[in-house]
């Protein structure tokens, strides 16, 4: 029987003593069933019609074993029935709208300064390093602590270091040395906190919803992608840069008033968590992602891509100002045109809940290279706001799905460390990838990254579909 499908035996074990995941090859009929055999049946509750789909593969042991479909257009909005997961989307909207303030801001902030595209790269490298060496140990304190407690230090973390770039921009002293320290700082709490925050929506909302809560949570994600960097555009024509950097502080604030509000995990004790055991159950994470298929295919695909073609922090400021000529508001409308497209397929993800395929990974992951290599043929406003909607729109469809499948096929014992090796190789990617964006851009012009980057993403997607479609080895 293969490890997905092992019986729950609802007996405790030590969390000192980690689990050892054994690679046993399944049974034809049983790997069949494991990617992807569904079975219909339906459930009358009330006046309600649900119609739910048995997952198979998904033991008690696992996120979902059913996973009901409620009919009409409520469906998608299933997670904001419960109050603790409205608090968080909420505050999350809010400041999510004010991180792509500061994304927008600190861009040009750079090159305002003096900075050129490769200090762009590299201070986005600097942020994200600390992701690449540390979420792996974030995803054991995810796993082992309190949640909730553990997203008000980290948010509180955010929120100070924002308000610390406002003052530096402010009084007018800033210089790319602070912005390369505090984006440093940043990167150390978003080590916890990404893992955490998405190991966290589960006692949210519960298995049965949990899927609608993440596609609602990339609608989030995206309406705020939408919203802040034209908000940002309007605040740094308006007042001046230091604006942007303040409003993000402030943004925070909700976040920690509604953690403090909610009631998931209110109760939840530490785990014993000795120094000397923390590699253990490192191991123990990545074990289940070695012997998973399904999971580390879908790892790969979103780390390439995210690794050579979704650096648009980096090459979008140099693109707005060196081939279309733009400011600050030309770059705004260039992120909020790629967040159009990505709320589009936010929204399209939660009310029509495609089933998680790898092919569709693949499609989304061809989609978004295709359209970075036109991109890069094109010199004009309007025809870029087109193609950076469709970006967005191909970007979303891979990274929703991504975080759907690994969420859907992990035990809840090893929620966050999975999420943190996602996190680990997905957003962690971004130091090299900004770096070679970066190079490309400062050698070529905005240009090359994208033809390059775009290239790239086309031929690893296809290198996945190729390998899915390879028979496994019984």
């Amino acid at each position: 029987m293969s490890m997905l499908n092992k019986p729950h035996t609802g007996k405790e074990r030590d969390s000192r003593q980690p689990t050892k995941f054994t690679p046993i090859k399944p049974k034809t009929g049983e790997r069949r069933a494991e990617e992807g055999a569904v079975s219909r049946w339906t459930d009358k509750r009330a006046d309600a019609v649900v119609d739910t789909n048995v997952v198979a593969g998904r033991g008690p042991g696992s996120t979902l074993q059913f996973q009901p479909r409620p009919v009409g257009l409520a469906r998608g909005l299933t997670a904001l029935s419960h109050r603790d997961f409205r608090l968080f989307w909420i505050s999350q909207l809010i400041s999510l709208t004010g991180t792509w303030m500061q994304v927008l801001a600190q861009g040009w902030l750079v090159l305002q300064i003096g900075g050129t595209p490769f200090d762009l790269g590299v201070v986005s490298a600097l942020q994200f390093l600390p992701t690449l060496a540390l979420s792996i140990f974030g995803g054991v304190l995810a796993d082992k602590f309190p949640k909730r407690y553990l997203l008000l230090g980290t948010q509180s973390a955010a929120m100070f270091l924002a308000f610390a770039l406002a003052a530096l921009s402010w009084a007018g002293i800033v210089n790319l040395v602070h912005v390369m320290i505090l984006a440093t700082l940043l990167g150390f709490s978003n080590a916890v906190d990404m893992p955490t925050r998405q190991a966290y929506v589960i006692e949210l909302v519960g298995r049965r919803d949990l899927p609608n809560a993440i596609t609602l949570n990339a609608a989030a994600f995206n309406g705020a992608r939408l919203i802040g960097p034209a908000l940002g555009g309007l605040a740094i024509a308006l007042v001046g840069l230091d604006a942007a950097f303040f409003l993000n502080g402030v943004s925070f604030l909700p976040v920690l008033a509604a953690l403090l509000l909610m009631k998931a995990g209110a109760e939840a004790r530490a785990e014993e968590l000795r120094p000397h055991e923390v590699l253990a159950h490192v191991q123990e994470g990545l074990s289940f992602v070695q012997q998973s298929r399904l999971v580390l295919l879908t790892i790969l695909l979103a780390g390439l891509v995210a690794t050579f073609g979704m650096n648009f922090n980096v090459i979008a400021p140099v693109f707005a100002r060196d081939v279309l000529h733009a400011g600050a508001d030309g770059l705004g409308a260039l992120m909020a045109a790629m967040g159009v497209g990505a709320l589009t397929a936010s929204l399209l993800l939660a009310f029509f809940e495609w089933e998680p395929h790898p092919m569709v990974l693949s499609a989304g992951a061809v989609g978004l290279g295709a359209f970075e290599i036109l991109l890069s043929q094109i010199a004009t406003l309007p025809v870029a706001l087109v193609l950076m909607s469709a970006i967005g729109f191909a970007m979303i469809i891979l990274t929703t799905m991504a975080n759907i499948t690994l969420q859907t096929s992990t035990p809840d014992a090893l929620r966050g460390r999975v999420m943190a090796v996602y996190t680990t190789v997905f957003v962690g990617s971004v130091p090299a990838g900004s770096l070679f964006t970066g190079a490309l851009a400062y050698v070529g012009g905005a240009e090359m990254p994208l033809l390059i980057g775009g290239t790239i993403s086309v031929g690893v997607a296809v290198w996945v579909w190729w390998q899915v479609s390879r028979p496994a080895v019984v």
